[in-house]
């Protein structure tokens, strides 16, 4: 099932991106990008700051899937290293072996922010959109704050906005959530398995597992703690960013989509176990914790 969310430009982006941060940074991703692509992920997810957009390139290059049948995203590194934000696209570009993006992002805006540069870099993302050099343009790690500081002058609304969210920031993510979807900004959701992945043994384990046995007697096929995390995110209308260096595990995340849905009940219980713990594992400078 190729399930994918329309965005605010009329574009649409695939639900599930494979993200080349966190577990590939700085390290040649070539070999798990194409494997991922072989085993069916279309959307990627790249930024200057991994350092390896090279070998996300060339992963590409070698899967031997056409360029228009991918997605592809990098994000500005929270320093440009380059005199203006669209050379850093185009050094990017270079390295990738492509000629456009389907999405561009600002990754973070602390530091412009503490410079008061954020509607100008705002300004220059519009611009490369208008270039065509990226066919989407949004940001990363934004606040409400920052979000409504862009908006002022914008003339483009982010199409999305990519932060971490889990059910253990949701205290904080729902603002963030809800102001986006009144803006029509699609919400892109990083270290989406955190609660099991670096937190397990808390509150919402039982009710992880509980919907996942009923999720698995329902389809009649073995059902994850992860899946259940990510298909809350999708029933969200949220894309999901992850990675794994396992085919097995992407054949899993990919198969989340097809499963039968989380009933309110469900989605009400992750959401109120969630808000009893308040757990930020990325970007904690960007929010002051």
């Amino acid at each position: 099932m190729s399930l994918t969310f329309s965005l605010n430009d009329g574009t649409e982006i695939p639900w599930l991106g494979f993200g080349t941060g966190t577990a590939l940074y700085n390290k040649d991703s070539t070999e798990a990008v194409k494997a991922a692509i072989q085993t069916g992920i279309t959307h990627l997810d790249g930024a200057q700051l991994y350092r390896n957009e090279e070998s996300l390139g060339q992963g590409i290059k070698d899967s031997g899937v056409p360029r228009g049948k991918l997605y592809v995203t990098t994000k500005l590194e929270e320093t440009p290293s380059a005199p203006t934000i669209k050379a850093t696209l185009e050094i990017s570009l270079k390295k990738l072996g492509l000629d456009y993006v389907d999405l561009f992002l600002i990754h973070s805006p602390f530091v412009a922010t503490k410079e008061g540069k954020l509607k100008s870099w705002w300004k220059e993302m519009e611009e490369i959109k208008k270039e065509g050099l990226a066919k989407s343009i949004g940001v990363s790690n934004f606040t409400v704050e920052h979000l409504q500081i862009i908006l002022e002058d914008a003339t483009v609304v982010p199409a999305v906005n990519q932060i971490e969210l889990h059910p253990y920031i949701w205290d904080t993510g729902s603002k963030i959530y809800d102001f986006c979807k009144e803006k029509g900004i699609v919400i892109e959701s990083y270290g989406g398995l955190s609660p099991i992945v670096r937190a397990p043994g808390g509150t919402l384990d039982p009710v992880l597992a509980n919907a996942a046995e009923r999720l698995a007697k329902e389809s009649g096929t073995a059902v994850s703690s992860g899946q259940v995390l990510s298909k809350w995110l999708i029933q969200k209308g949220v894309v999901v960013v992850t990675t794994s260096s396992k085919v097995s595990r992407i054949k899993e995340a990919l198969s989340t989509a097809s499963l039968p849905d989380l009933s309110a009940d469900e989605i009400s219980a992750i959401e109120t176990e969630g808000l009893k713990v308040h757990k930020r594992f990325f970007m904690k400078h960007v929010f002051n914790e």
